[in-house]
């Protein structure tokens, strides 16, 4: 038969669509021609293909060959069609079976020896895969990453010939069992024990654990910021297996044989880091660092360092929690819900309200630093939290016994539970008519709210974000409902407004 048909996957985004590879011989001069909109990797691939084709004991048809990748409009690009390539040619000569692709699609990419080698996407291809009814075949590098994903048939081939063997039933590949990745507590080597002192800001991270809260530290240098930060992966709840399949499947786009994961992302980019990086983006468009940290951790260590420019990009994902790329030739919509948290000096030279060491920097010089950071920007953060210097003789003292992150961890679990049972989602991705359900104020309290207002300088955004956190603290407390203390101390946590 000189026509051909295999299925494969694309890579848009998180999404898989369906690549129909059409192989079609015919006589004439001997010529291969790839359509369907190819891009270079792609048009490629017709020597990658000759050539494991041949090193694997086929022949290669002296015929004209022409390959359509359909549909038409999507753009290709990579060398995942490889294997459904050199497949089509193979069954349009004969020299496989065309009938046992009938219900199997192939990612791939080949090396000239014959041998697979890993693409990106290998879950979302998994996924797409299940909902056609039809089996996957990929890579052997790939196989643990689209295994994570039991509603497929997956099988991982290391070359071109356990494939073909495969199809003749010659060596059935066994199809790969699904494996549930037991989970770790994210970052288990850093406990909330080891940080000394800071029980305020110990306080306020249990507090935006609990609620998804993003959360802001300002203090001199050496003071712990950082220590903090790295520890809140440690205290959020266990994900669900909707969650670490959408995590797997982000990480599965922007690497090719992304490891298998095991708790929540911790992603902590450099102050150089450009706009591109952060949020995602380039031509072909990649998942940036907001979506590397989907349902984790984003820290921002020395937020003011960043250029204003790129942490302006953050207000609609923080907002939204989702970022939509849009390019030329596609558009591309990646989930951002990610936890920020982000740490600062107090001013150019990090000791504005040290007793340790007097500060250097004038009003102006502060004035401008914290300028840095737009209003618009830090009504997004929920919680501004001061991480003051601790006394010499507290820094020269044998640590003292402190409460470890696995008991936290326990106080934040009983606290997100409470918040799914109610409204089936953390506080902090509450939306505004929620908000006015859920946390309900007598009037004591709005008389609080309407002063706090005034003398702040509170936006509507956050006054909002001032009640999902008290909401929390109440969570937290066994509460039914927002106490006045729990208001107040909610509030103690907006202290870099700028009607402060």
């Amino acid at each position: 038969m000189s026509l051909a048909i295999v299925y494969s996957r694309a890579q848009l985004g998180i999404h898989a669509p369906l690549i129909i590879v059409e192989t079609h011989l015919s006589n004439g001069m001997p010529q291969l021609s790839i359509v369907g909109l190819p891009e270079t990797a792609v048009k490629e691939s017709k020597d990658r293909v000759r050539s494991a084709l041949l090193n694997a004991g086929f022949e290669f048809p002296p015929k004209r060959i022409t390959i359509n990748l359909a549909p038409a409009d999507l753009p290709k690009e990579g060398g995942r069609y490889d294997l459904a390539i050199a497949l089509g040619i193979l069954a349009a000569s004969g020299q496989v079976p065309l009938d046992a692709l009938e219900k199997l699609e192939c990612i791939g990419e080949l090396a000239l020896s014959g041998e697979l080698r890993p693409v990106n996407g290998a879950l979302t291809a998994a996924m797409a895969c299940a909902k056609d009814n039809r089996a996957l075949l990929l890579p052997h590098a790939n196989g643990a990453e689209a295994a994570q994903y039991s509603g497929c048939e997956v099988y991982a081939a290391k070359h071109l010939l356990d494939v073909c063997a495969h199809l003749y039933e010659q060596e059935k590949i066994p199809p790969l069992r699904p494996k549930k990745p037991a989970q770790d507590v994210a970052h288990s080597q850093w406990d909330l024990a080891d940080v000394r002192g800071q029980v305020a800001a110990k306080r306020a991270l249990e507090i935006a654990a609990a609620g998804g809260h993003n959360l802001l530290l300002c203090g001199p240098p050496g003071t712990g910021k950082t220590m903090l930060a790295q520890r809140l992966p440690g205290l959020l709840p266990p994900l669900r297996e909707e969650e670490l399949l959408e995590i797997a499947a982000i990480h599965s786009v922007a690497t090719r044989g992304a490891p298998v994961l095991r708790g929540r992302p911790f992603r902590q980019p450099h102050h150089t880091a450009s706009a591109v990086a952060l949020v995602g983006g380039g031509s072909q468009p990649r998942p940036g660092e907001i979506s590397l940290a989907h349902h984790g951790v984003l820290f921002l260590d020395e937020l003011p360092e960043f250029p204003r420019s790129v942490l302006e990009v953050l207000r609609e994902p923080l907002e939204y929690g989702e970022i939509l790329i849009a390019r030329a030739n596609a558009q591309v919509q990646y989930p951002a819900r990610f936890q920020l948290v982000a740490a600062m000096n107090p001013c150019p030279c990090g000791h504005a309200g040290d007793t340790r060491q007097a500060c250097r920097c004038k009003p102006e010089q502060i004035r401008r630093y914290r300028d840095r950071l737009s209003g618009p920007l830090l009504d997004r953060i929920d919680m501004h939290v001061a991480v003051p210097a601790l006394p010499q003789g507290d820094v020269l003292a044998p640590a003292a016994p402190a409460e470890c992150s696995a008991r936290v961890r326990e106080r934040v679990c009983a606290a997100r539970e409470r918040q799914l049972e109610r409204h089936g989602k953390s506080n902090a991705a509450l939306s505004t008519r929620e908000v006015e359900e859920v946390c309900a104020l007598t009037e004591e309290q709005r008389a609080l709210m309407a002063q706090a207002m005034e003398r702040l300088g509170l936006s509507a955004r956050a006054y909002h974000r001032v009640l999902k956190v008290a909401r929390t603290i109440a969570d937290l407390a066994a509460s039914d409902a927002i106490q006045l203390p729990h208001l107040r101390e909610a509030l103690g946590y907006r202290n870099l407004d700028r009607g402060a």
